[in-house]
C-alpha cells in the first residue's frame, strides 16, 4: 500500500514537471508568433542587432507581462540590506533598501554599475575616498519654501572598489549592472549560475564621467515624442531613461530591437502589450524583449518610468546630442550656476526676490516681505540695488511690497507697487516721482506684478490681483496697457487668464508673450482655457493684442501633475536678443527657442521666481529665487527696452 502511494507521488510528479517544462518550452514561441502577425498587421519594421553575446539566462520576469516589485522575493545583500532583484538579456537591477547604519562591504565590482540615491543618504567608495550622496524631496511651495528636488548618481566601472554605509535615515537605491552579477544571482538562490557573463564586444561609448557624482534633475530633458522626454544616462552597456509623459498621451504601436523593462515611479499608463492592454501604476514592471510590440496610453496623472535599454539606443543617443547641441548654443557646456547672494546670512535680509532688472551697471529687485501663507508685509519688504560683485544695499524699506521693476526715462524704476495697489516711477534711490497708474474705469487696480515698456513709451502691466483683500477692486485678473499719452486700456478679458503673471515683449515689438502661473486647482477661485502655456499675442499699432495662441509648454512637477493641476508657477520672464525666451517656474528655468519649442532647463536647489540679463555684454543671466541670487553665463545677449 505504502510503496503503491510512492509510486503514485512519483508519477504525478513527474507530470508536473514535464507540464512545466512544455510551458516554459512553448512559452516563448507562442507570443513571437503572436509578435510576428502583429508586426505585420500593423506595417512595422523589424531589425535585428548583431554582434550580441549569447547569454544563457532566463529572466525571472515573464516576457510582455506587468508585475509589481511586490511580487519579486526580497534578497538580503548583507546585515541591514534588503533587495528586490531583476535581471535580463546583459542587465540587472536591484532596488536597495538599507537600513540606517547599514554597510555594504568593501568589494570589487564584477560589472559596470550606476547607483542611483532615491531616499536617504549614503556615504559612497569612489577613487579610495568616502563621497556623501544624497536624495531630496520637492517642498511644497509656499512663501517661505521652495525647496527644489535632487537625486544623486555616480557611474562605477568593473573592476572599481565599492563600499558604502546608508546615512542616519537610511536609503532607498537603485542599482543598474552590466554584465548581470552572478554573486546577485546565486544570493537569489538560482540554482544553475553562469560561471561568467559575457560582455557587449562593441561598447557604445558612454555620456557621463566614471566616478563623478551628477544630480539627476541636472541632466537636460531629451524629447523622445510628443509628449514624451527623458534624462538619459549611457553606459558601455546599457541605458538608462528617466522617461516623463505628458497626461493623456498616445503612443502608438512600435518596436525596437533593443530589449526593455519599464518600472513605474509615479502616474500610470495602459501600456499596449502585443494585441492587449496592461495598467501600470506605481512600482509596476514590465520586461519587453526586442521587437516584442509595445505602446502606451498615459493617464490623466502623466506617468513617470524608468526604462533601461539593453545594449543602448543609438537612436535615443542621436537625439540626446542634436538637443544637447541646441542647449549648449544658448548655455556653454562650461557654464557653472553660481551663488551670487544667500540672503538668509547677509544684511540686510532677503525674504522674497522678484522682479530683477539690470540697468546702469546695476541690478534693482524686490524683496518681498511674504510669510509662509503667503500674507504680505510691507514693512519687512525692500527694493534693492546689487552689484556683480555681490554686494548690495535696500534703497527703500519698509513702505511698500513692491514685486516687478522695470528701467524708465532719465535712469528712473518703472514699479509695480503690488500692495499699494498702483505703478509708480521711482528714482534708484528711492524717492518716487509720480504715481503712473492707480485707477482704472474709476476704480482701483489690484495688483500690479510685472511690467515691460514698448518702444513708443507704453507700458504694460499685468494684474493677477495677488492681493490681501477678499474683495477685489477689479472685475478679474487681467493684463493692462499704458499709452505713451496715460490713457489706460484693459487688453484681456477679467479671467481670461487664470493668474497672469510674467509679461514681455520680442525685441521687434510685434508679439507680446504672458504666462499663466496657476490654473485647474480646487484651492484657486479661477479655472481658463490658458493652462501650462505662455501665450502669443500679435501687438496692434495702438497696443492693444490680437491673434492669442499657445505659444510654448511648460512642464509641470510632479505634486502638481498628482492632484491634476496645470500650475506651472511660471513667473518672471527674460527674453534674448534672438528672440529665444527664459521663464522661471517651479521645475527651474525652462527656455525656449522662437518657434517655442523647448531647448533646456537650469536646474537650481530652489524654485526660481525671476530673472534678468545682465553685466556690460548683457550675457550672464541672474536668476533670484525666494533668498538667493544665482547667475550663469550665456552665449547671448539679452534684449531690454531702454528709453
Amino acid at each position: 500500500m505504502k510503496q503503491q502511494s510512492t509510486k503514485s507521488i512519483i508519477l504525478a510528479g513527474l507530470t508536473v514537471m514535464i507540464a512545466i517544462t512544455l510551458s516554459q518550452c512553448t512559452k516563448a514561441p507562442e507570443w513571437q508568433k503572436k509578435n510576428k502577425d502583429l508586426i505585420k498587421q500593423y506595417a512595422l519594421a523589424e531589425r535585428q542587432l548583431t554582434g550580441l553575446p549569447k547569454i544563457k539566462l532566463e529572466s525571472n520576469l515573464d516576457p510582455g507581462i506587468v508585475t509589481n516589485l511586490d511580487n519579486i522575493s526580497n534578497t538580503t545583500l548583507y546585515p541591514g540590506v534588503e533587495a528586490k532583484i531583476y535581471w535580463w538579456s546583459g542587465t540587472m537591477v536591484a532596488v536597495l533598501q538599507l537600513k540606517p547604519g547599514a554597510k555594504i562591504p568593501e568589494e570589487v565590482l564584477p560589472s559596470d554599475r550606476f547607483l542611483f540615491v532615491l531616499e536617504g543618504s549614503v556615504d559612497q567608495l569612489i577613487n579610495g575616498s568616502s563621497v556623501n550622496m544624497i536624495s531630496r524631496k520637492r517642498e511644497e511651495q509656499d512663501g517661505a519654501h521652495s525647496v527644489t528636488p535632487r537625486i544623486d548618481f555616480v557611474y562605477l566601472e568593473k573592476d572599481s572598489k565599492n563600499a558604502l554605509t546608508a546615512g542616519p535615515d537610511g536609503a532607498k537605491l537603485f542599482e543598474v549592472y552590466s554584465p548581470v552579477r552572478t554573486d546577485y544571482l546565486v544570493k537569489t538562490g538560482i540554482a544553475k549560475v553562469p560561471a561568467a557573463m559575457a560582455d557587449l564586444k562593441i561598447p557604445a561609448v558612454p555620456n557621463v564621467v566614471p566616478n563623478k557624482v551628477y544630480d539627476l534633475y541636472n541632466l537636460q530633458f531629451t524629447p523622445l515624442a510628443a509628449g514624451s522626454n527623458s534624462r538619459l544616462i549611457t553606459g558601455k552597456n546599457v541605458q538608462i531613461s528617466f522617461i516623463s509623459m505628458d497626461p493623456g498621451a498616445l503612443f502608438d504601436r512600435h518596436i525596437h530591437p533593443e530589449a526593455q523593462t519599464m518600472l513605474v515611479l509615479r502616474g500610470g499608463c495602459n501600456e499596449i502589450l502585443l494585441d492587449g492592454e496592461q495598467k501600470m501604476e506605481k512600482d509596476d514592471l514590465v520586461l519587453i524583449p526586442g521587437n516584442m510590440v509595445h505602446g502606451a496610453k498615459v493617464s490623466d496623472l502623466g506617468c513617470d518610468a524608468i526604462d533601461i535599454f539593453w545594449p543602448a539606443r543609438a537612436d535615443y543617443s542621436a537625439k540626446e546630442k542634436a538637443a544637447l547641441e541646441a542647449y549648449h548654443a544658448i548655455i556653454p557646456e562650461d557654464s557653472k550656476l553660481e551663488l551670487l547672494v544667500d540672503g538668509t546670512v547677509t544684511k540686510p535680509s532677503i525674504t522674497f526676490a522678484e522682479g530683477p532688472k539690470w540697468m546702469n551697471g546695476k541690478i534693482y529687485f524686490s524683496n518681498m516681505g511674504f510669510d509662509q501663507a503667503w500674507g504680505a508685509h510691507p514693512d519687512k519688504s525692500s527694493i534693492v540695488e546689487l552689484s556683480p560683485d555681490g554686494s548690495y544695499r535696500n534703497i527703500t524699506e519698509g513702505r511698500m511690497q513692491t514685486n516687478g521693476l522695470y528701467p524708465y526715462k532719465n535712469g528712473n524704476l518703472l514699479v509695480c507697487d503690488m500692495i499699494g495697489h498702483r505703478v509708480i516711477e521711482m528714482t534708484t534711490e528711492g524717492r518716487i516721482v509720480r504715481v503712473v497708474a492707480d485707477r482704472y474705469e474709476g476704480k482701483k487696480i489690484d495688483g500690479p506684478n510685472d511690467i515691460i515698456t514698448d518702444a513708443k513709451g507704453g507700458i504694460y502691466f499685468t494684474d493677477p490681483q495677488f492681493t490681501m483683500e477678499a474683495v477685489k477692486f477689479q472685475p478679474g485678473r487681467a493684463v493692462y496697457y499704458i499709452s505713451p499719452e496715460g490713457k489706460i486700456t484693459r487688453i484681456t478679458e477679467p479671467n481670461e487668464f487664470a493668474m497672469p503673471n510674467g509679461i514681455l515683449l520680442s525685441p521687434d515689438g510685434k508679439t507680446l508673450y504672458i504666462n499663466n502661473c496657476y490654473d485647474d486647482e480646487s484651492w484657486y477661485p479661477v479655472n481658463s482655457d490658458k493652462e501650462n502655456y505662455v501665450w502669443a499675442y500679435d501687438v496692434n499699432e495702438d497696443g492693444t493684442i490680437s491673434n492669442g495662441r499657445q505659444f510654448a509648454k511648460l512642464f509641470l512637477v510632479d505634486n502638481v501633475l498628482d492632484r491634476k493641476g496645470k500650475s506651472s508657477s511660471s513667473d518672471g520672464m527674460a527674453i534674448d536678443k534672438m528672440g529665444n525666451i527664459y521663464v522661471g517656474t517651479y521645475y527651474g528655468v525652462q527656455i525656449f527657442n522662437p518657434k517655442g519649442e523647448f531647448v533646456g532647463m537650469i536646474n537650481l536647489p530652489h524654485f526660481p521666481v525671476s530673472l534678468c540679463f545682465g553685466d556690460e555684454d548683457m550675457k550672464t543671466l541672474y536668476i533670484v529665487s525666494y533668498s538667493w541670487v544665482y547667475k550663469i553665463r550665456t552665449n547671448m545677449e539679452g534684449y531690454v527696452n531702454y528709453l
